[in-house]
């Protein structure tokens, strides 16, 4: 069931709902507000605000060069200013100040403080300023500001800016600007400044602002208006800017922090830097002191008896207590838990124990009346949270304790002896908006969200440990666990919490199983401090040695890491495994891949042969290494000093512990962050995604990258004999062993192979069972010949040389090779002449085998018509006129010549076929035109080509005025080479 909030079962007294022992509260306030008026009254009366302000010397040091400034003073003062504030730095009260300062000019004058202003400006009295001022958490771009109110609308900071400095006239200066979001130049700011007044602007909380208009360009137009506004106003007289942005890393994600390294640049440039800094009975006594008390609610005793909503809080409880008696302390009485429960509501009983078990010794504690006022202190605060809906807690346990608000932190403080301890507590428990545990519950899971446990174990160990005050008091996990106990609670959450708070908390110190709280800052602030201080190329070259270290691991394959040009990168047969560096990620996607295009298709100024070899990684982004590798380096140089820091023991564990941890999150932020492959596709380069990866996901991040391609089928260990034959060249009848390997890493339609040198394992394994041959060429004929036989991958050589042939072309050559050679054609040279009557001429007869080889010819009649030949084919044309013939025979086989014979040589038609009148031989030679090149081949020649004898003799000629690149040379010889033709180009 629902347990009823205590502050819906018990009343406490009435002074303490209505808040009267509380001194008047502080709230944060924001510049926009005391601007308009709707502050507090101590933030938006100027006198009241400097009543309760401490002018530091460096805050009095600034205001007094403003004021010097906007009276017209240059020497000896800035126009710029950049507030860098540390841990709690007081930026927004030291804006307000000038701005009522520059508001309010003479009338400021007999304020507390305003004489040492004025002492160091130097000058007679504070000038009266027009003043703008822009806040980034208040202002918003979308929604704007104006428009329904009378005034124009204004969705930018220079619209704003120029709407307070001159209204709507200085507005309509720059409405162009506002309304495209585009920053002003120099002259238009120039125009919206006063130009007979002094002038102040104040910028505030600029990071907020950058960092919720990310995915939009006003960050980068903002960083451009900081950078014009402040070239203007220094030089402008008598106007001062003054900008705030947070110093301490911490204060950011790691997405902030390329934004604000861009910003910090530009400002330490232009302006002047500013840090600002700053310094059993007890039961019924408080019940009778702190809460309404009905007579009729007594016992015998005079002990007041609870609701039965009490009493049912109680128990649930108790139950708890009971379930986790092994892991809490032994002294507890557990067997009596609701009855010691029932004693100290609506507080838990380990709010009165801590008391009675570890501060009671402390000197200047006092037990009864010091409890009671921060009871009392603490009762109200809860009674009004409580109210307001900020919780609903059934009891009040020691966790709760109100350490934000400064009038219970005052009175603990007094108790402890320690008013130093404030900036522990802001800084590690609450009382700011950024204090750890507050931070750390929201980021937690929903569980430990919502019930504040971050913040209820460190207020826990903060009072268990008397603020860290006295040596040797610990907070102990078995003490905490029982001070933030209630129902439902899954007890395994307070380790997890503890951890966080450990790794997080500036001034939390921990050893083993006990913590405390000290005044000397721990590990956690000790890392803040020297992450500040890492340089970016330091960062870029541990992020670049882990990238390497990551991806050396794996298979055998060739790595190029971090290329800048092309030639960078090898042309060779072999797959190649480019890393490419971190911050050239996915984020600027169409750069990378322009860059991967171009450094595929190129190899220095020559063409790239071997394109589908390269495999690219490609980082998603670089801010998670840049927030890793800065932590690691700043862990290392804590390490390095180790001695001069004199680290305690503990804090010694802790470091090692951090570096152990830090070291592995490098580790998988690498992992993490290359989960992209590109590589050339059939068309353009293809990106693979690799997804969340992490490594235990493979044994190397190669071989993850290997495993995934090979899945695709874009890698593979090895190809089939019959793939090669699925995809042989059409012109090649041999096929030279290099030409097959180079294929694989040449051409996208070919799958990559891990391994080049597996292609003689196909090969071996083609011979070996038939499919392929495996030849060397001596002339025509083969020689060695390997087909259907036993053969090894170590026999098998890659080169010009030795060729594979198909098993179809194997067979045909075994079968021609296998009958004697036989005479089956005799050629007569020449085929066609053209005499005069009387001419002579000699004809030579060669013959051929069934094999298309030489075979001699022993004995060879010669006969002929038109005039005499004589046995060795000597012809003497007779005087006849007309076509003729001369036959050659041997062994049953003949040839015929053609003769033409014409006294004027008027004859110009030869026919060249045979006794059967077929035709023996067509040849044609000619010019033609680029257009139709491809047109001859299927026109013309493609039905000769089918049937064989075909050959062509390619004489090609390319000229241009221009020039031709050396690039489209290079081009053409490698498209030669890939074909298998020689590429001897004449140039």
């Amino acid at each position: 069931m629902a347990l009823k909030p205590w502050y819906k079962v018990v009343t406490p007294r009435e002074d303490l709902r209505l808040g009267k022992p509380l001194d008047a509260s502080e709230f944060a306030v924001h510049l926009d507000k005391v601007r308009d008026e709707s502050a507090a009254e101590d933030y938006r009366n100027p006198e009241k605000f400097f009543e309760r302000t401490y002018l530091t010397s460096n805050l009095a040091s600034m205001a007094a060069e403003v004021v010097r400034r906007l009276s017209g003073e240059k020497t000896e003062t800035s126009a710029v200013f950049n507030l860098n504030t540390q841990f709690g730095g007081g930026k927004t009260h030291a804006l307000t100040l000038l701005y009522h300062l520059a508001k309010n000019g003479p009338r400021a004058g007999s304020w507390p403080g305003a004489n040492k202003i004025l002492a160091k400006s130097g000058v007679q009295g504070i000038p009266e300023a027009v003043t703008a001022v822009f806040v980034g958490t208040e202002f918003d771009s979308i929604k704007g500001r104006g428009g329904d109110d009378g005034t124009p609308l204004r969705k930018t900071p220079w619209g704003e800016i120029a709407f307070q400095l001159g209204g709507e006239n200085a507005f309509a200066t720059v409405a162009d600007h506002d309304r495209l979001m585009r920053a002003p130049a120099g002259d238009v700011i120039r125009q919206i400044l006063p130009k007979d007044r002094s002038c102040l602007i104040l910028m505030d909380e600029l990071m907020n602002y950058v960092s919720r208009n990310r995915k939009t360009d006003l960050p980068s137009q903002l960083y451009n208006f900081i950078q014009n506004l402040s070239e203007t106003v220094r030089g402008e007289e008598r106007t001062v800017l003054v900008v705030s942005v947070p110093a301490s890393a911490t204060e950011m994600n790691p997405e902030d922090h390329s934004d604000y390294d861009r910003l910090k640049k530009l400002l330490d440039r232009l302006s002047k830097p500013v840090i600002l800094s700053t310094e059993t009975e007890i039961s019924e006594i408080i019940r009778r002191r702190l809460f309404e008390v009905d007579s009729k609610s007594l016992d015998l005793n005079g002990k007041i008896i609870l609701p039965d909503e009490a009493r049912a809080v109680c128990e649930e409880y108790a139950r708890w207590v009971l379930a986790h008696r092994q892991q809490i302390p032994s002294w507890f009485p557990v067997d009596n838990a609701k009855a010691a429960f029932e004693a100290a509501y609506p507080f838990h009983p380990m709010v009165f124990s801590v008391f009675e078990r570890k501060w009671q010794t402390l000197p200047r504690f006092q037990r009864t009346r010091g409890v009671l006022r921060l009871l009392a202190l603490w009762l109200s605060k809860a009674y009004n949270d409580g109210y307001r809906g900020a919780h609903s807690d059934p009891i009040i346990g020691l966790g709760t304790a109100p350490l934000d608000d400064r009038f219970f932190r005052a009175a603990a403080l007094e108790q402890l002896g320690e008013e130093r301890l404030d900036t522990p507590i802001t800084t590690d428990i609450c009382g700011a908006d950024d204090s750890h545990s507050i931070r750390l519950d929201t980021e937690a899971v929903d569980s430990i969200r919502k019930a504040r446990l971050h913040q209820k174990v460190a207020t826990s160990i903060f009072f268990e440990s008397n603020g860290g005050r006295t040596s040797g008091t610990d907070a102990t996990i078995p003490e905490v666990r029982l001070d933030v106990a209630e129902p439902g609670l899954d007890i395994g959450n307070v380790e997890t919490v503890l951890s966080a708070l450990e790794a997080t908390c500036y001034y939390l110190r921990a050893d083993g199983s006990r913590y405390h709280f000290s005044l000397k800052v721990g590990l956690p602030k000790l890392i803040a401090d020297r992450r500040a201080g890492i340089s970016q190329p330091r960062i870029k070259e541990r992020i670049m040695a882990e990238i390497s270290q990551v991806f050396a691991k794996g298979p055998d394959l060739d790595r190029v890491f971090f290329p800048q040009k092309s030639n960078d990168i090898p042309d060779r047969a072999s797959l190649t495994l480019i890393v490419l560096p971190p911050d050239r990620s996915m984020q600027d996607r169409e750069a990378v891949l322009r860059s991967i295009e171009s450094m595929t298709a190129e190899h220095g100024t020559s063409g790239r042969t071997f394109k589908t070899a390269l495999i690219w990684s490609v980082a998603e982004n670089y801010s998670q290494l840049d927030h890793v590798a800065r932590d690691l380096l700043a862990l290392e140089e804590i390490r390095d000093e180790e001695l001069k820091l004199q680290l305690d023991d503990s804090q010694k564990r802790q470091l090692k512990d951090n570096l152990r941890k830090s070291e592995r999150d490098l580790r998988e932020a690498v992992w993490r962050t290359y989960r992209y492959v590109v590589l050339l596709g059939r068309e353009k380069v293809e990106i693979i995604d690799l997804g969340l990866v992490h490594s235990s996901a493979a044994s190397s991040m190669v071989d993850l990258i290997i495993s995934k391609l090979k899945r695709d089928d874009l890698v593979a260990d090895s190809a089939s004999p019959g793939f090669l034959v699925r995809n042989w060249p059409p012109a090649f009848k041999e096929w030279s062993t290099k030409s097959v390997r180079d294929a694989f890493f040449a051409s996208p339609i070919f799958p990559r192979l891990s391994n080049p040198n597996s292609i003689k394992e196909t090969i071996a394994r083609g011979v070996s069972g038939g499919v392929l041959g495996y030849v060397g060429k001596i002339g025509d004929e083969y020689d060695p010949f390997r087909y259907k036989e036993g053969i090894s991958a170590a026999e098998v050589e890659i080169s010009e040389e030795m060729f594979i042939i198909t098993g179809e072309t194997a067979k045909n050559y075994i079968r021609d090779h296998s009958d004697p050679p036989v005479l089956t054609s005799i050629e007569i040279s020449p085929r066609t002449v053209q005499l005069k009557p009387g001419d002579a001429q000699s004809f030579v007869a060669r013959g051929f085998d069934q094999r298309s080889h030489d075979y001699p010819l022993d004995q060879v009649a010669w006969t002929a018509t038109g005039g005499v030949i004589g046995a060795a084919g000597s012809f003497q044309a007779g005087d006849g006129e007309g076509r003729f013939t001369v036959t050659a025979s041997s062994k049953g086989v003949s040839s015929t010549a053609a003769i033409a014979i014409a006294a004027d040589g008027d004859i110009r038609v030869i026919d060249e076929g045979g006794d059967d009148g077929s035709i023996k031989t067509v040849s044609w030679k000619g010019e033609v035109p680029p257009q139709k090149w491809m047109n001859i081949y299927s026109k013309v020649l493609s039905g000769f080509a089918r049937e064989g004898g075909l050959k062509l003799t390619l004489n090609v000629e390319i000229s241009s005025e221009m020039g031709i690149p050396k690039e489209k040379i290079e081009e053409m010889k490698v498209a030669l080479r890939e074909l298998g033709l020689n590429d001897d180009v004449t140039i």
